[in-house]
């Protein structure tokens, strides 16, 4: 038997009990592989939880849940472990691990896809794309659905199908006093608009059900990439060309470090600059048509076009985000990417230290905007604009202490230009209460009464946390 002091009584707490309780594996700090298990994304988070429950099935999840609650011990829940603020992992407390609840099934008869709660990215798009579908995910194939998706999740689909959120059927929840429910439109609605967009706040996620799509399996792929000087020109002909843009391309554009890739020319290898990816979702000739009209108004540096696998778009970003970097991350929307915008973004970005820091700008349109404003409870209009990624990732802390630095500097110049004083939730490392209710705005009233109905004692706190009441 284990012994684990809680933290809050100071009590050893019997860990047999658990163990004997679960389908799944409980890993104490006693375990050969604690300290594998316990590592998570972030390179610059280091904590040592009392006990990880790698759970297997939802009657395990209800165990740890029960026996955390009992011994008093606080509780994070880890999918992808890729919190940049270390939310999936907690010293001295239990983490409820996910990551081996990773099925993903397709039913190809209603096109639609169970994901279980501890799924990679990778692992939908594997999945999904045996059969030619998708549905909107993120960027960085080793991101875990759960949180990716209950905060919104945004990326190169959301142009043409929007978040991850405005596509979920259902979700399957263990709430805290361990109830296992359902939650849609026709089944705990207000549950079911709390979690599209509100977090891990109300419970465990341990299936979501998403409506697929027809994507790939190719896709046509671009890369243009310009020197450091040509910053505002950049940023203006990519404000120009999307203003018009059909929502079968999309083209993620910043700040940036040209990729040591094989059709990037060797000298150009992480060269400071500003780089367009562009991607269409429709025949080559109408991608080679924009690719040519972007490099014909500004010839850049390098320039690359063909067809790609839609999975290899989705893997792309894996490396310059690997597991074991330093980072931290700000977020922002802007209505407009205003001159006085640009100008602040081309007098941040040549500060950055590490070659891996970038700021990134993703345009939301087309379908995006056309999900009514109240419809989840998504952390950002709907009208169109701008999201901007500030992303510090370093190769240590020294660095990253240099390139955080930037990236409050970069996010407090560009707030004057800001849509809301709110941002994307999942672009924010830190969980202070009043950014968390400037995300939500008008919603967080809302929330915060689901929040009481699910989770009154506010169990699930290691997140974008809303409290009850």
């Amino acid at each position: 038997m284990t012994n684990v002091v809680a933290p809050d009584t100071g009590t050893a707490v019997d860990a047999g009990a658990l163990r004997e309780a679960m389908t799944g594996a409980l890993v104490t700090q006693d375990s050969a592989d604690y300290d594998d298990v316990r590592r998570v994304w972030n390179g610059d988070v280091d904590r040592r939880p009392a006990m990880l429950a790698r759970c297997e099935s939802d009657a395990d999840v209800v165990a740890a849940i029960g026996f955390a609650r009992r011994a008093g011990l606080e509780i994070a829940v880890r999918g992808g472990a890729h919190s940049v603020g270390g939310a999936s992992t907690v010293d001295g407390g239990l983490v409820i691990d996910l990551s081996r609840m990773n099925d993903v099934q397709v039913d190809l008869e209603r096109r639609l896809a169970k994901v279980g709660g501890g799924a990679l990215l990778r692992d939908v798009d594997a999945a999904t794309q045996e059969y030619g579908l998708a549905f909107p995910v993120g960027a960085i194939s080793h991101t875990g659905i759960g949180g990716l998706a209950l905060g919104g999740g945004m990326g190169w689909l959301t142009r043409r199908h929007g978040l991850s959120i405005d596509n979920l059927e259902s979700a399957r929840v263990v709430t805290a006093d361990g109830q296992v429910l359902r939650a849609a439109a026709d089944e705990n609605p207000e549950l079911f608009w709390a979690l599209r967009g509100g977090g891990g706040n109300f419970g465990v996620v341990t299936e979501f059900e998403f409506r697929l799509h027809e994507v790939g399996p190719m896709i046509q792929f671009g890369m243009l990439f310009w020197e450091l000087e040509q910053g505002a020109e950049v940023l203006r002909l990519a404000r120009d060309v999307l203003a018009t843009l059909p929502v079968e391309f999309n083209i993620i554009f910043g700040g940036m470090n040209a990729p040591p890739a094989p059709f990037v020319p060797e000298q150009h290898h992480l060269r400071p600059g500003y780089g367009m990816i562009v991607v269409g979702f429709g025949g080559p000739e109408a991608h080679a048509e924009l690719v040519a009209r972007l490099s014909g108004a500004l010839p850049p540096l390098v320039e690359f076009a063909g067809p790609m696998p839609y999975v290899a778009l989705q893997q792309m970003m894996d490396e310059a985000s690997a597991w074991g970097r330093h980072s931290y991350e700000k977020g922002a929307y802007l209505t407009e990417l205003t001159d006085e915008a640009i100008k602040v973004v081309t007098t941040q970005v040549p500060r950055r230290n590490s070659p891996l820091s970038m700021l990134l700008f993703y345009r939301l349109d087309g379908a995006y905007s056309e999900v009514a404003e109240d419809t989840t409870a998504f952390g950002g209009r709907r009208s169109p604009r701008f999201a901007v990624y500030v992303l510090a990732v370093c190769l240590d802390a020294a660095t990253l202490a240099a390139d955080r630095a930037w990236a409050r500097a970069t996010w407090q110049a560009l707030r004057p230009h800001a849509a809301t004083a709110g941002c994307y939730v999942n672009s924010m490392a830190e969980h202070e209460d009043d950014r968390v209710r400037a995300a939500y705005g008008g919603k967080y009233q809302r929330l915060a009464r689901v929040k009481s109905s699910y989770d009154p004692e506010n169990v699930f706190h290691r997140n974008m946390n809303v409290t009850p009441g």
